[in-house]
């Protein structure tokens, strides 16, 4: 008999203990950086995304769309302003940030997800009021902090079997549309929906330690002392920041994941080892 074939089928067994663990679990995935870079890669996150819902994993993605705003605005010839190194979204960025999100990166997601035999519906935190924002700066414009999540409608998702896809845009109290950052939007989602994991794609190995080694288990402590004695620093502060926030809010763990590894997701949920840092309360 074939040694792949025997290989498969021990991964599967072995497999078993973490299916059970997961069934009916909610999963907040934020998707971004190289799983969003390629047909390739999108194909492979959506095929996993649809195993995660066969086998009663509740997944809840969230993504982001960044790289893709930029070259609409660069082809439109819209300039940014920048305050502090962060763009200053006006009402004319706005438009095109919404076309983009909620437009060509959403329904790519939703399309692939749907080739792969997966059940996904695209929405934006505009819709049924999912999430209420508040300006995060008067002077960087409409970009909104998350203030309520009303997580209702995912719930409602969740009872049918579908896969919400969701773009990082959200209401003012007076109606005004907000684009928030994806992270931030993914970890309020999964407070409000008290996930069992949130599960943050990047394009590095994991949180690492002063010798530039991968912390695979992490609490919110250690965390915080890492941030404090310089470990953590630079673009990884808001990523941990937004896992200890979500941790405050309910969810279980927050994993920060290499989503340059095939099958991270996949490798995280249903394998012993894992593949990035997860990080905890306690």
């Amino acid at each position: 008999m074939n040694r792949d074939w025997i290989a498969t089928a021990r991964t599967l067994s072995q497999a078993l203990p973490f299916l059970q663990r997961y069934a009916d679990a909610t999963v907040v995935i934020k998707l971004g950086g190289h799983a969003m870079g390629s047909d390739e890669a999108m194909d492979e996150f959506a095929r996993d995304v649809a195993l995660m819902r066969q086998v009663g994993v509740n997944p809840v993605i969230v993504h982001g769309g960044g790289p893709m705003i930029n070259n609409m605005l660069a082809r439109l010839n819209i300039k940014s302003e920048f305050v502090n190194g962060k763009r200053v979204t006006d009402a004319a960025t706005m438009e095109v940030v919404e076309m983009v999100l909620s437009g060509l990166v959403n329904a790519r997601i939703v399309q692939a997800i749907s080739e792969q035999g997966g059940r996904a519906v695209g929405v934006s935190g505009k819709d049924s009021g999912l999430i209420v924002c508040e300006p995060e700066d008067p002077a960087l414009g409409l970009v909104g902090n998350p203030t309520q999540v009303n997580p209702r409608i995912l719930r409602d998702f969740a009872d049918k079997g579908i896969i919400p896809v969701i773009a990082p845009l959200g209401m003012g109290r007076g109606g005004e549309t907000y684009n928030i950052n994806g992270d931030t939007a993914a970890g309020a989602i999964a407070g409000a929906l008290k996930a069992d994991r949130l599960l943050l794609l990047t394009d590095v190995a994991g949180v690492k330690d002063g010798a530039g080694e991968v912390v695979t288990d992490l609490t919110a402590s250690q965390i915080n002392e890492m941030i404090a004695d310089g470990t953590i620093a630079g673009g990884m502060i808001p990523k941990v920041q937004t896992a200890l926030d979500a941790l405050e809010g309910g969810v279980r763990a927050a994993v920060i994941l290499d989503g340059r590894a095939p099958n991270a997701c996949l490798l995280e949920l249903f394998t012993e080892h894992g593949a990035g840092s997860i990080i905890r309360k306690g």
